[in-house]
């Protein structure tokens, strides 16, 4: 009943066109993306804790309230504008439910359009919690994580969104090549746990408060840098394998296309890396390093949608005899 009377209330929008659904779920990937690195930006600024309450920024107010909290203003107004963003966020997921829903698209994009609003509720309750638990490191790895999981599925919406509802699926490349796809993605999930591990060991902590430190992770920053490097070269070599393995196959020009872009970017994420070992780690290169993490991880997903792809059955023309 409550759902039927949403589906009343969205027949009097306009009826998106494909083109203006598939702008829309492409502002969901970069609003996905995007909250991740402005929440990087939060950290290595030391405004973790701008606004130290959720979800109000100070008890009392939903904006900063200035110098009189004794928290300095830069500080509130990164965080709070942090904040803000997740708004933007918000209008992109029920924009992107509203498109479908009104374009009466299949069951499966309108699934994965309700995932967007979902995930982002989700990340507000993980942020008051890392709030409230004073920027403890394994909270602000679940948020990062998170979000990459929220791109990934953001880029399978695009792509689902631009398939025809009454197509049929394919898949473009053998299964074992298929399973090797699947693999990768699992490393690199592994890369992203490790690097966030590095993170919370780090020297960017959120805060600089010396009366009320933020808790770290007790380990050797070396050995997690050597464990999350390690991995990379691990889902770089199952990368390489993989296109060795798609152009044997001759597999379609677009899953070899992607393949080739996402591996410029991990060896360019590499290389970021690098550069951040040896200068100590500057803060502006650890919001492109979250970047870089977006942009692979939307990558691989699109690498993952390649292998199966969903097109309309063209039936043959009959002949006049």
């Amino acid at each position: 009943m409550l759902y039927r009377g949403f589906l009343s209330l969205v027949d009097r929008l306009p009826l998106p066109s494909p083109a203006a659904q598939r702008v829309i779920a492409f502002i969901v990937i970069l609003t996905q993306g995007g909250i991740a690195v402005t929440g990087s930006v939060v950290r290595v600024t030391a405004s973790g804790l701008g606004c130290p309450t959720w979800p109000q920024c100070f008890p009392g107010s939903f904006v900063p309230v200035g110098m009189s909290s004794g928290v300095q203003t830069l500080h509130q107004v990164v965080e709070f504008g942090n904040r803000l963003l997740t708004f933007v966020v918000v209008l992109a997921a029920a924009a992107i439910v509203l498109a479908v829903t009104r374009a009466r698209r299949r069951p499966e994009v309108i699934a994965y359009a309700w995932l967007m609003p979902a995930g982002t509720v989700l990340q507000a309750v993980i942020g008051g919690i890392t709030v409230l638990t004073g920027l403890a490191w394994w909270t602000v790895a679940i948020h990062l994580l998170v979000s990459m999981l929220m791109v990934w599925l953001a880029v399978l919406l695009f792509v689902k969104v631009g398939e025809p509802d009454d197509g049929v699926e394919t898949q473009t490349v053998p299964q074992p090549l298929r399973w090797l796809t699947a693999l990768s993605g699992v490393a690199l999930a592994g890369v992203l746990v490790a690097g966030t591990m590095v993170t919370g060991a780090g020297p960017h902590a959120g805060d600089k408060s010396a009366e009320d430190p933020v808790p770290r992770l007790e380990m050797d920053i070396t050995t997690l840098v050597h464990l999350h490097s390690e991995m990379l070269v691990g889902y770089l070599a199952l990368l390489i394998g993989l296109a060795f393995g798609l152009y044997a196959v001759a597999a379609p020009a677009a899953v070899k296309k992607r393949l080739l872009v996402l591996i410029g970017l991990v060896v360019a994420q590499a290389l970021v890396g690098v550069v951040q070992y040896f200068t100590d780690v500057p803060a502006a290169l650890v919001a492109i390093h979250v970047a870089g993490a977006g942009a692979c991880t939307a990558a691989t997903a699109a690498v993952w949608a390649a292998g199966r792809v969903r097109e309309t059955v063209r039936q043959p023309v009959k002949v006049p005899v």
